[in-house]
């Protein structure tokens, strides 16, 4: 498993953030957008004085999906014909007119979404999560990083045990991440840990999440700056207990026996190709790269296992050596996609009787 920055770090950087960071609801008649030097920006008015930021590279793609324009033609007038992309966005932005929040941070527009996006930030979730996280016996944050797009607290629930095989243990976990730009839900999903190789993999079965949708904000003439509210905070009190309920029964034992009852079906699931096939399909249904496929056949090389299991503990290694602590998380979810496969019809169904438990201790106070 990849490790990102320590729990002390991350809180710095999400109080940085929280200082940095603004919002704003906008009419889009009121934007303008150009382009100058290679770098596009947008300009508005509060109403006071005109304010002007830089637009970064998924506030452009929101951009392109919210005014129609194919992301390749958009990106292809970046580079060849700045002003006639800037033509483009302006007209659209006039003819097709709404409200729309920009969220800005460090001098960008890094998110350009809904006025019915409700804020559910990081700062807020981790202030409501680790004290319950912090509560749950042999429970500790293992890894955890805020990326350009997510936040990212991965759990251990060090009591929590069976074994695959003789002397291959794994652990129970949980994934919570969260998107401030508009990437997805608040999600909590299972992670399975494999001690002998300190992989990762997040299981596509019983993820939990919380959608960003909240009231549409009341109708201004002008733009202005979005501030916490005491409607606001009392909303967020009462989603956030609902999450803080989630995370409470995200390490659930009898979910976490069925996914090693799937693990155990896995070890039994021949490879239906040689190595290298398996590989190339893979490549096409995930959209690995090459360095990415090379990791994963190096590993099934190395294990000699040409399982399904194999193959899942073979992407989940690969996760390590990802570019990015986005992309590793994303090969971990890809372990868990393997493991949801299908069972061939020929293979018999495991039992529980076939796995070997780890007694699980009960934590008492």
């Amino acid at each position: 498993m990849k490790q990102g920055r320590t729990l002390e770090n991350l809180g710095v950087e999400l109080q940085r953030q929280r200082k940095a960071r603004q919002d704003f609801v906008a009419d889009t008649r009121q934007l303008t957008f150009f382009t100058e030097d290679g770098t596009s920006r947008l300009t508005f008015s509060t109403g006071e004085k005109l304010l002007e930021f830089r637009v970064n590279p998924l506030a452009h793609q929101q951009i392109s999906a919210r005014l129609g324009i194919p992301l390749k033609y958009y990106q292809r007038m970046q580079m060849e014909a700045p002003a006639l992309l800037d033509e483009n966005v302006n007209n659209w932005l006039q003819q097709a007119p709404e409200r729309r929040m920009l969220r800005v941070m460090d001098g960008n527009v890094r998110a350009f979404l809904s006025d019915r996006y409700r804020r559910l930030d990081n700062l807020e979730l981790c202030a409501a999560v680790l004290p319950i996280i912090h509560e749950m016996k042999g429970a500790s944050i293992e890894s955890c990083e805020v990326t350009e797009s997510h936040l990212y607290l991965k759990v251990i629930n060090k009591r929590m045990k069976a074994e695959i095989s003789v002397g291959d243990a794994v652990q129970a976990r949980f994934v919570i991440s969260n998107s401030e730009v508009g990437l997805g839900h608040l999600t909590v999903e299972p992670l399975i840990y494999r001690l002998i190789c300190k992989n990762g993999m997040i299981c596509k079965d019983f993820t939990q999440k919380r959608r960003h949708v909240g009231r549409q904000i009341e109708s201004e003439d002008t733009a202005y700056e979005l501030y916490s509210d005491e409607t606001l905070a009392q909303d967020d009190k009462a989603f956030f207990m609902k999450v803080q309920d989630t995370v409470r029964c995200a390490a659930d034992e009898a979910k976490f026996m069925l996914t090693v009852g799937r693990m155990w079906e896995a070890m039994q699931i021949p490879l239906e190709h040689q190595p290298m096939q398996e590989v190339e399909l893979l490549a096409d249904r995930f959209s690995l790269t090459e360095n990415e496929c090379g990791d994963i056949f190096r590993q099934l090389f190395l294990t000699g296992d040409s399982t399904r299991y194999g193959l899942l503990n073979a992407v989940t290694a690969a996760s390590q050596n990802a570019v990015d602590y986005e992309r590793a998380t994303e090969l971990e979810r890809i372990g868990g996609a393997i493991l949801a496969l299908p069972v061939p019809k020929a293979f018999p169904m495991a039992t529980m009787q076939n796995i070997t438990p780890i007694r699980k201790e009960l934590a008492m106070a």
